[in-house]
Order: C-alpha cells, then sequence, then structure tokens
C-alpha cells in the first residue's frame, strides 16, 4: 500500500510539481495552500471550489496532519503549552506567548538538542532526530487554528489572525536542521499561507557560523544568537559549540548577516547566571565585543533571567544584578532589554522546553558517568576528565 503524502510537508514549489504528478494545473496549488494554512483545513471533501475529481484523488493519496497532541497546558499568564507526540517515542514542545499587541508561537526544529548548552534543559536530554518540515510548519498549523477555535473565531483569511509572530526558540538548533527549517520559513512568509513579514519571525542559533551566511541567502528573517558569555573562555564552557566557532567568527558572521537581514540589528539572548557570567566585567567585556572598532555589530541585548532546573547546577542572577549590568550596557548606547519570565508555572519558559526524547547522544548516560567519577574522584576529577580529553 503507498504511503500517503503529508500536504505539510511540501512547499509551494512542491506543492505545483505534486499537482502536476496528479494531472492539475498549477493554480490547484495555490487553492490547496489557501485551504490548508488560511482556513486549517484537513478534509478534502470541505474544499469546495476544488473539483470532485481532485478532491477524490487527494483522499486516496494525501493527508494533512499536523503532530498530534499528547497535552495542552495554559499559564496564570495566559502562556499556551503543547507536548506534542512526533513518534517513537519522542515528543516536542511548542509555546505560545499572549501579549497586548501581538501574539508569539515559539517553535522547535529538533527532537532534543546536541548542542548541550550548560544552562538549557533541552540540551541536557539529548538528541534524537531533526523535525519534518510537516512537523516544524505543523506546530505553527495546529497552534493558530486551535487558538482560533478557543476565542470562536472561523478560520479563514479574514479571521482574525491570533498569532503574529514566530520565533525559532524551542527544541532544537535550527541551523543543524537548515533545509526543513527554510523550508517551513519560507510557508510562513508565503502570502499564501499565513503571509508572515520577515521582521516578526526570528531564528534563533547558538552560532552555526556557516549556515548564517547560508541562512542569509536563502531566507533572511530577523536573527536573534544565543551568546552568553563575553569571552571565548567562559562561552566554551556555556556554549560548546563555541569551541568550533569561537566569538571572533561569530560577530564577522553577524555582521556580514545584516547586509540581507530584514532588521538593521542582530538580537543578543544573554542568560544571566549568578556569579557566573553576571559581572561588571563582563558587562564591558561584552561592550568591547560588539563595538570593537572595524568590527561593530549594531545590536539589541536580550538579558534573561535563569530558569533552574535541577540538573543544571546554576543559579539565576538577582534583580538588583541584572539591572545594574543592563544599565552597563545601555550606558554604551546598547539597547537593552530585561525579558520578563512567561509560562514558568507550566515550564514554559526559555530554557525550560525538555519534551521526551529517546536519546541518540546518550548524554543522560554521559552525565551519570561523570557523577559518579566526580563521587569517586573527588577534587582529581577535573584533572582525569582534562587527560582523557
Amino acid at each position: 500500500m503507498t504511503a500517503l503524502t503529508n500536504l505539510l510537508d511540501l512547499d509551494p514549489a512542491q506543492l505545483v510539481s505534486y499537482c502536476g504528478e496528479l494531472g492539475e494545473k498549477p493554480f490547484r496549488a495555490k487553492q490547496l495552500q489557501r485551504w490548508i494554512h488560511q482556513f486549517g483545513a484537513s478534509d478534502f471533501n470541505a474544499m469546495t471550489d476544488l473539483a470532485k475529481s481532485l478532491r477524490d484523488k487527494l483522499a486516496t493519496r494525501a493527508m494533512i496532519a499536523a503532530p498530534a497532541t499528547i497535552s495542552d497546558h495554559i499559564s496564570s499568564d495566559g502562556t499556551r503549552k503543547w507536548l506534542l507526540d512526533v513518534g517513537q517515542g519522542n515528543a516536542i514542545e511548542t509555546v505560545f506567548i499572549p501579549e497586548e499587541n501581538r501574539g508569539t508561537l515559539c517553535i522547535s526544529t529538533q527532537a532534543g538538542c546536541a548542542v548541550n548548552c550548560r544552562f538549557c534543559s533541552t540540551g541536557k536530554q539529548g538528541f534524537s532526530r531533526n523535525l519534518t518540515v510537516g512537523e516544524i510548519i505543523g506546530q505553527l498549523w495546529m497552534a493558530e487554528f486551535e487558538l482560533r477555535k478557543t476565542k470562536g473565531i472561523e478560520p479563514g483569511p479574514k479571521g482574525e489572525r491570533q498569532i503574529t509572530n514566530v520565533v525559532m526558540m524551542g527544541m532544537g538548533e535550527p541551523l543543524l536542521n537548515f533545509e526543513p527549517t527554510v523550508m517551513a520559513l519560507k510557508m510562513m512568509l508565503d502570502d499564501n499561507a499565513y503571509g508572515l513579514s520577515r521582521r516578526r519571525v526570528t531564528l534563533s542559533t547558538s552560532g552555526v557560523v556557516p549556515m548564517i551566511d547560508k541562512l542569509s541567502q536563502e531566507c533572511a528573517v530577523a536573527l536573534a544568537v544565543s551568546l552568553h558569555a563575553s569571552n571565548d573562555q567562559l562561552r566554551d564552557g556555556l556554549v560548546p559549540l563555541n569551541k568550533k566557532y569561537p566569538l571572533n567568527e561569530l560577530m564577522a558572521a553577524c555582521k556580514r548577516y545584516l547586509d540581507y537581514a530584514p532588521r538593521d540589528f542582530v538580537t543578543f539572548e544573554y542568560c544571566m547566571l549568578d556569579g557566573v557570567n553576571d559581572t561588571d566585567v563582563h558587562a564591558h567585556e561584552l561592550v568591547a565585543l560588539v563595538q570593537n572598532g572595524v568590527s561593530v555589530v549594531p545590536c539589541k541585548f536580550n538579558l534573561i533571567p535563569f530558569n533552574p532546573f535541577p540538573a543544571s547546577g546554576l543559579t539565576r542572577s538577582n534583580n538588583g544584578r541584572i539591572k545594574a549590568f543592563a544599565q552597563i550596557l545601555m550606558d554604551a548606547g546598547i539597547v537593552t532589554t530585561i525579558r520578563k519570565t512567561r509560562g514558568d508555572d507550566i515550564d514554559a519558559a526559555c530554557g525550560q522546553l525538555a519534551g521526551e526524547v529517546q536519546d541518540r547522544t546518550h548524554v543522560q548516560e554521559r552525565m551519570q558517568k561523570m557523577a559518579e567519577y566526580r563521587e569517586k574522584f573527588g577534587r582529581d576529577f577535573g584533572r582525569i576528565v582534562e587527560i582523557s580529553a
């Protein structure tokens, strides 16, 4: 039996080709796209302006299927988090953050994450696999029409849009799942689908330098970089990817990206960790990093109060320290905001998305072994790790 084609996996060009394979003209692809992404339709019989013969073909050869919802929680502040089943024991998380003038959806691009940033609970569970295009865009498809249903808003292009902004800041490193992520981005921007502005779609990366350059050529949306440290030595420990792409290379890539970006600045995300990266010295180092002569990087800093989780061994900087840190950046003329923590009562805040993954990287086993070594060798543990590396 031939497997059904999930139409959520097809970008506009692929949908035209698919219709051609069915013996249909290209305009049918646009009709299909509108039914799927503007009306939220999953039943081909409901697509009333399609010929009956086409609907019959689609019913036997295609489907429209987003990841199934395992759980759906709403925070006291209105933040909503879905746990979604992506098969083979893997689950991802998607979060909607309502604000007065916009609604932001935080989307996952991988089941788990292999980058393993020290302060992120997603990385501590390891990595299973990349998500497909349909699993990425399916989060937006599911959330938009579920939110409309909750509010009693009719689907369709004239219905009040609930999701005005999308951030690729959920589980995973988007640039390590490049092609599916870019295909999903292009659907978000397409006028026959969601019609979002490039300024309202943000991709967050931990700093995969070659892919930042590639993104600038293929689909330049707003860019956010998970920085979290002011020097290479500190960042090597917090964001292991820095060992491959150090700060000077990352800053150069950010500057190159701005030639193509819809915004004239890069957002640097900076998680505030008590006694680790939050001193005045660190703040002044950041100023020097982004205002260094010819390599000035126009930017905005978003300071993120750390959301603790047991395995991290880290604590949140106090409010006074965060404000003092921000003031140093602002005194240097850098736009700086302190992120308001949202959805932490349902573990939907920044750095808390964990889901459930079948870990291909065996990170939990490695962490357990390291804990056992630490207990056995005590003070000599650091020297043993250094020698083994």
